[in-house]
């Protein structure tokens, strides 16, 4: 019902800055939420950061509080995750995930799932 396309991952030096983007496509949601997750080489996928889409309420996890920021651009059904002073040890695939409600929002328990993007933070 829902197609998630992320964008925006690359190659960043430590304590630089990269903007992802996740535009979604398909049937909207009356009610729901948007998350981005990360997986590191070798660890499990781990909670990022989420909103409410209707409401703007959002989530961090508590390594990336002050330096991310999750938005959201309604006109173009897109999420942003906006990453500053980046550190090596977050370089991983990150993926944008949507979910119908507003419970359990920082857990994997989404519907609908990007393909991820790389980001590679070098020292």
């Amino acid at each position: 019902q829902v197609q998630l396309v992320e964008s925006g991952g690359g190659l960043v030096q430590a304590g630089g800055s990269l903007r992802l983007a996740c535009a979604a496509s398909g049937r909207t949601f009356s009610c729901y939420a948007m998350g981005w997750f990360r997986q590191c080489p070798g660890k499990e996928r781990e909670f990022v950061a989420a909103m409410t889409w209707s409401s703007i309420n959002v989530y961090y996890a508590d390594s990336v509080k002050g330096r991310f920021t999750i938005s959201r651009d309604s006109a173009k059904n897109t999420v942003y995750l906006q990453m500053n002073s980046l550190k090596p040890e977050e370089t991983a695939v990150y993926y944008c995930a949507a979910k119908h409600g507003y419970w359990a929002v920082t857990t994997g328990n989404y519907d609908y799932w990007g393909q991820g993007t790389q980001v590679t933070v070098s020292s």
